[in-house]
C-alpha cells in the first residue's frame, strides 16, 4: 500500500506540471494568424500560388493547423471557391498553395484571403478559427500592355475530354466583336462589357497541331489562340520482364495512345527497382533494357512511371529472375539421311546460364497434317521424322523454353524439305465402255487419275496388257503416256479377253487394276427406269440377280449433251444396293441416265439396271412442231412428232391444245382457260404423253380457227408463244374441186396437143428456111485461107460438071459470090444441078443434093435426089460441054450473060449435087482412082435425091444451059 501511494502521488505531480505546461504554450500561441500572405500567377498553367507564413511558434513547437483559404472574382463578395487546407506547421515555415482557375486569370480580377485554426487533439483549447488576412488583389489586366484585342488563355494544353474556358478582352469603346471556332462562328457570355467567355465541354483530339480559336474586331483587326488537345495519357498494358541469358532483363509493355503534339513531347517512361533503388530513363516508349546485378539477385521489383505535361501514371511487377526465362531461338537447323518416307532433323540451342536442361517442340506440316512432338535436350537437339508421304514437300520448324520453370516458348526456326518418290500404292481405278459393231467390239478404257498420296510421284505412263484368254500365247502390251486417262481398244468378238493396266513412275509400278471383257458384252437389255433427283443428288438402288460378285459399279456422264463427254463410275461393294450419286456438274433440266453393273468374280461386268432422272425437272421450254392434215369443212387433225431426249426439261407427261375461235363457246372435252394476256381460249388436256394427233371435229365451215399445242411436265407446261391459224373450207368446196381439177387436166392436155399438132403442121407447110451457114456440106470443104466455117460460093471452086434442067417457066437464080442474077427461060422439067465426077473418074459416085421449096414450091413433084452409083457413060454429043473445065466455064458464063432478067424468080428448082471425095485433099488431081467403096449423099431435109441416070435427061433442043462461074483458080471438092 505504501509503494501504491507513492505511485499515485507521483502521477499526480506529472499531471499537475503538464497542465501547467498547457497553459504557458495557450498563453503563447493564441494569436496564431496567417501572416505575409504573397500571391503569384502563372498564366501557362492559370494557377495563382500563395505563400504565407504563421508567427508566434516556439523553436520546438509543430502544430497541426488546418487553413481555409477564399477566392473572389471581380469582387470580393462574389467568392468563387472555399478550400481548406491541413499541414503540420513548424516554426518559421514558408507554406505553399496553389489553385488552378477554370477562367484565365487575365480575363478577371481576383481577390484572395487565408485564416487558420489549431488542428491537435492534444489542444482542444485552441480550436478556433483566427481572423481572416487582409484581401489580396490579383489584377493581371494591368500588364497586358498596348492592344485592343486580347484573348486567354495562349496555347493552353488539355486533355481529351476536358473542359475549357476561353475568353477576349476588348479595349475599343466599340464592341463589333465576332469570335470562331475552326472556321465556325460562336457566342460567349459577358461577364463585363470589356469581357466575354466562351465555356467548352468535353472537347474532342482533332489534329496534332491543335484547335484553332480567334475573333475579329471592326472587321479588320484578329487575334487568336491556339487549344492543344491530346490524348489521354493511358497507364502501360502487359507490363513483363524477362531475361534470355541470365544477365540482361528485357521489360516490354503496350504503351498505349500516344500523346505527343506540335511542340510538346511524347510521355516519358521511368523504370525503377525498388529493391537496389535504380532508376532508368527509357529511351523507347515501350521496351527497355536492365542490367542484372553482378550480385546475383534474384528477385525483382520494378515500377514502370509514365508521364507527360498533364498527368503521371504507373505500374509494378515483382517476380524472380530464374523464373522470367525466355530462351533465343534455335540456329542450324538440317535434314538429313531423307528418304521416300524418313528424315533425320538436329539442330543447336544456345546455353541460357547455368541451365543444362531445355524443352524443345517439333511441329512438321506436310500433306494436310501437323504433328507435334516434345524433345528434352541440353545444346543439340535431334529428333527422327517417320511415316513421311512420299514426294510431298513438308515444312518442320523447331522452338525451345525452360524445362523447370516454364516461362515463354522461344521464337520458331523453320527448315523445308521434300521427300524422296516412292512407287504408287494404288492400283488405278479402272472402267470400260463396250460397243459391238460388224464381228469386232470396241472397247474404250478409263482410268482416274492416282491421287497424290497414291501416286507417290509424278506418272510418266500407263500400261495396258491385254491378255486373250482363248489364245494363251496372245498378250499386248501398250504404253500411254501421261496424263492420258483411256485408250480406245478394238477386240475380237468372238474372244474373251481380261485387261491389266498399271501406272508407272521413276520409282516404280503400281499394283495393277485387273477387268474383264466375255464374248457376250454384258449390255443386255434391261427396262430402263426413271427416278428423282434432289438438291442431294440421285438415290440409286437395285436388287441383286446372284450372290457370287465382287462388287457393283454405276456409270453415267455429267455432261449428256456433249458427244465426248467422259464416263464418271463409282464403284461399290459386294453387300451394297443403293447409293447417292452427288456432283457439281448436275444442272436443272438436263436428263440423267445411269448404268448399274454387277462385277463377277472373274472382273467382267454385267448390266443390272438402267436409271433415268432429272436432278430437277422444269417446265418444257419449246412447243411441239405440229402441222395439219385431213382438213374439212367439219374436222382437221393436228399432228406432232416426239421431242429429242436431249432437248426435254423434265418428262414430258402430257399436252394440251389450245383452241380459239370467234363463238368462244368450247366444244365438247374442252375447257375454258384465260391466258396470260387474258384472252380466253379452250383447253384440251391429253394426258397421255404417247399421243402424238388430235382430231378437232365439229368445226364450222367458212371460218378460221386458231390453236397451240404445248407439252407440260410435273413443273408446268411450256410457253404460250404463237397461235397458228388455220381456215376451214366451204362445205361444198371438195365436190367442186373433183370437177374442176379434171377439167383443167383435160383443158391443159387439150392445149397441149392443140400445140404438137400446130408445129406439125408449120413443119410440113411452112418450113424454116435453112440457114447456108449451118450446113453439114461445109465440112466437107477443106479451108485453105480461113480456118473459120463459110458458106461454099461458086467463085471458091471449079466443078467438074454442072448439068441444069430447065422447066417451062423461067427462074432466077442467085449464086453465092456472085452480084448478079441468073435469069433462065422457062422450063418444063425441073431445074436440078448435080456436081460430077472428073472424066477419068471410075466407080460409085458420092453426091450432094441441095433442094429448097422457097426457089420453087412446086419441086416436090419433079423428081428425087438419089444416090449416083456410078459414072454414066454419056455421048460425047449430050456431054460435049463437060470435057473441058475452061470449056464449062466459059459456056456457063456466056448463059449465064445471055439470061439475065429471063427468069423469074422462083420457077427454077436447083438440085446440087458434089462429089463427095473419101480422102479430102488440097486440089481435084489428088483424088484417088480407086475409092474404098460407095459414098452415099448427103441430103437437107425435104429434099429429093436422085440418081444422075433418072434425074439427068439428054438435053433437048428447047433447053439452054447458063451457068456463071468465078474465080475460076479455086477447086470444088
Amino acid at each position: 500500500m505504501a509503494l501504491f501511494g507513492v505511485f499515485q502521488a507521483a502521477l499526480l505531480l506529472a499531471l499537475l506540471s503538464l497542465r501547467t505546461y498547457q497553459s504557458e504554450v495557450l498563453s503563447e500561441l493564441l494569436p496564431l494568424t496567417p501572416e505575409s500572405l504573397e500571391v503569384s500567377i502563372n498564366s501557362t498553367q492559370q494557377r495563382l500560388y500563395l505563400q504565407w507564413r504563421v508567427h508566434n511558434l516556439t523553436y520546438h513547437q509543430e502544430l497541426k493547423m488546418v487553413f481555409q483559404i477564399e477566392i473572389s472574382r471581380i469582387e470580393t463578395s462574389n467568392v468563387i471557391w472555399v478550400e481548406n487546407y491541413s499541414t503540420p506547421v513548424k516554426w518559421d515555415q514558408v507554406l505553399h498553395w496553389s489553385w488552378e482557375s477554370k477562367l484565365p486569370l487575365e480575363c478577371a480580377t481576383h481577390f484572395v484571403r487565408i485564416r487558420s485554426v489549431v488542428d491537435d487533439a492534444s489542444i482542444p483549447e485552441l480550436g478556433l478559427w483566427s481572423n481572416w488576412s487582409s484581401w489580396e488583389e490579383v489584377d493581371v489586366q494591368k500588364s497586358l500592355g498596348q492592344g485592343s484585342l486580347f484573348i486567354f488563355p495562349k496555347d493552353k494544353l488539355v486533355e481529351e475530354g476536358s473542359n475549357v474556358t476561353i475568353c477576349y478582352i476588348s479595349r475599343s469603346p466599340e464592341n463589333n466583336i465576332s469570335c470562331h471556332l475552326e472556321g465556325v462562328p460562336i457566342h460567349g457570355e459577358q461577364l463585363n462589357p470589356n469581357v466575354s467567355t466562351f465555356s467548352f465541354n468535353n472537347v474532342p483530339f482533332i489534329r496534332v497541331t491543335g484547335t484553332n480559336f480567334y475573333c475579329i474586331m471592326n472587321k479588320h483587326e484578329t487575334s487568336g489562340t491556339i487549344l492543344y488537345v491530346s490524348k489521354v495519357l493511358e497507364e502501360p498494358k502487359d507490363f513483363s520482364c524477362e531475361t534470355q541469358d541470365l544477365k540482361t532483363l528485357n521489360c516490354t509493355w503496350n504503351p498505349g495512345h500516344d500523346t505527343a503534339l506540335i511542340g510538346f513531347p511524347s510521355q516519358r517512361y521511368t523504370l525503377f527497382e525498388s529493391f537496389s533503388r535504380k532508376k532508368k530513363l527509357c529511351a523507347r516508349k515501350n521496351w527497355c533494357d536492365w542490367q542484372v546485378a553482378p550480385d546475383s539477385q534474384e528477385t525483382y521489383n520494378f515500377t514502370l512511371i509514365a508521364e507527360n505535361n498533364l498527368r503521371r501514371r504507373s505500374v509494378n511487377v515483382f517476380f524472380n529472375l530464374t523464373h522470367r526465362v525466355h530462351p533465343m531461338k534455335p540456329f542450324k537447323v538440317v535434314l538429313k539421311s531423307i528418304s521416300a518416307t524418313n528424315a533425320t532433323m538436329t539442330w543447336k540451342v544456345h546455353p541460357v546460364g547455368n541451365y543444362s536442361t531445355l524443352l524443345c517442340q517439333v511441329e512438321l506440316h506436310g500433306g494436310g497434317k501437323v504433328i507435334q512432338h516434345n524433345v528434352s535436350i541440353t545444346t543439340n537437339g535431334q529428333y527422327f521424322l517417320s511415316e513421311l508421304e512420299p514426294i510431298t514437300q513438308y515444312v518442320t520448324r523447331v522452338r525451345c523454353a525452360a524445362a523447370q520453370h516454364f516461362w515463354k516458348w522461344s521464337q520458331w526456326t523453320r527448315q523445308s524439305f521434300t521427300t524422296l518418290e516412292a512407287a504408287p500404292s494404288e492400283a488405278p481405278d479402272i472402267w470400260r465402255n463396250v460397243k459391238s459393231m460388224l464381228g469386232s467390239r470396241t472397247v474404250t478404257l478409263f482410268w482416274k487419275p492416282l491421287s497424290k498420296s497414291q501416286a507417290h510421284g509424278k506418272i510418266l505412263f500407263y500400261n495396258v496388257v491385254i491378255e486373250n484368254l482363248d489364245k494363251s500365247s496372245s498378250v499386248k502390251l501398250l504404253s500411254i503416256p501421261a496424263p492420258a486417262n483411256g485408250t480406245e481398244l478394238t477386240l475380237d468378238q468372238k474372244c474373251s479377253y481380261q485387261i491389266h493396266v498399271t501406272a508407272n513412275n521413276s520409282a516404280g509400278t503400281s499394283p495393277a487394276s485387273v477387268i474383264g471383257i466375255s464374248r457376250d458384252s454384258g449390255n443386255k437389255k434391261v427396262e430402263e427406269r426413271r427416278i428423282q433427283g434432289t438438291e442431294d443428288g440421285f438415290s440409286l438402288s437395285w436388287k441383286p440377280q446372284s450372290g457370287d460378285v465382287i462388287g457393283y459399279v454405276v456409270d453415267w456422264c455429267d455432261y449428256p449433251q456433249d458427244p465426248s463427254c467422259p464416263l464418271q463410275w463409282k464403284n461399290l461393294g459386294p453387300n451394297t444396293t443403293s447409293t447417292v450419286i452427288r456432283s457439281d456438274a448436275f444442272r436443272p433440266g438436263v436428263r440423267y441416265n445411269f448404268r448399274i453393273y454387277e462385277i463377277s468374280t472373274e472382273r467382267i461386268a454385267y448390266l443390272l439396271e438402267k436409271k433415268t432422272g432429272y436432278s430437277q425437272e422444269l417446265a418444257p421450254s419449246n412447243n411441239p412442231q405440229v402441222t395439219i392434215s385431213n382438213l374439212t369443212s367439219h374436222s382437221f387433225i393436228l399432228n406432232w412428232k416426239d421431242y429429242s431426249t436431249d432437248s426435254q426439261s423434265g418428262f414430258i407427261q402430257g399436252y394440251y391444245v389450245y383452241l380459239k375461235h370467234t363463238a368462244e363457246q368450247c366444244h365438247p372435252g374442252f375447257e375454258k382457260a384465260v391466258l396470260s394476256d387474258d384472252s380466253v381460249c379452250c383447253k384440251y388436256n391429253i394426258d397421255n404423253a404417247e399421243q402424238k394427233t388430235f382430231v378437232v371435229e365439229n368445226v364450222q365451215p367458212e371460218s378460221f380457227y386458231e390453236f397451240l399445242v404445248t407439252s407440260y411436265t410435273s413443273v408446268g407446261e411450256g410457253l404460250h408463244d404463237t397461235f397458228t391459224k388455220v381456215t376451214i373450207p366451204d362445205e361444198y368446196s371438195h365436190v367442186l374441186i373433183r370437177i374442176i381439177v379434171p377439167m383443167i387436166f383435160c383443158l391443159v392436155l387439150f392445149m397441149v396437143v392443140c400445140y404438137l399438132m400446130s408445129q406439125w403442121m408449120k413443119d410440113k407447110c411452112y418450113p424454116d428456111i435453112p440457114d447456108p451457114y449451118k450446113s453439114s456440106v461445109l465440112s466437107l470443104i477443106k479451108y485453105k485461107e480461113s480456118h473459120h466455117p463459110t458458106i461454099m460460093k461458086v467463085n471458091d471452086c471449079i466443078p467438074d460438071a454442072i448439068e441444069v434442067v430447065n422447066k417451062l417457066e423461067g427462074s432466077k437464080i442467085q449464086f453465092l459470090g456472085a452480084r448478079k442474077s441468073l435469069t433462065e427461060t422457062e422450063l418444063t422439067k425441073p431445074a436440078y444441078l448435080y456436081v460430077l465426077p472428073a472424066e477419068n473418074y471410075s466407080g460409085p459416085s458420092p453426091f450432094i443434093c441441095f433442094e429448097n421449096f422457097t426457089y420453087n414450091q412446086a419441086a416436090s413433084d419433079s423428081g428425087s435426089c438419089g444416090h449416083v452409083p456410078k459414072r454414066p457413060t454419056t455421048p460425047p454429043s449430050q456431054l460435049a460441054l463437060l470435057t473441058s473445065s475452061e470449056n464449062l466455064l466459059k459456056s456457063l458464063e456466056q448463059n449465064y450473060m445471055n439470061s439475065l432478067g429471063e427468069s423469074p424468080a422462083g420457077e427454077t428448082s436447083l438440085n446440087y449435087v458434089s462429089q463427095l471425095a473419101s480422102p479430102m485433099s488440097g486440089d481435084k488431081d489428088s483424088l484417088p482412082t480407086n475409092p474404098p467403096g460407095p459414098a452415099l449423099g448427103s441430103e437437107y431435109r425435104m429434099q429429093m435425091a436422085v440418081t444422075l441416070g433418072l434425074a439427068s435427061p439428054s438435053p433437048s433442043e428447047n433447053s439452054s444451059l447458063s451457068v456463071t462461074l468465078l474465080d475460076q483458080g479455086e477447086h470444088c471438092r
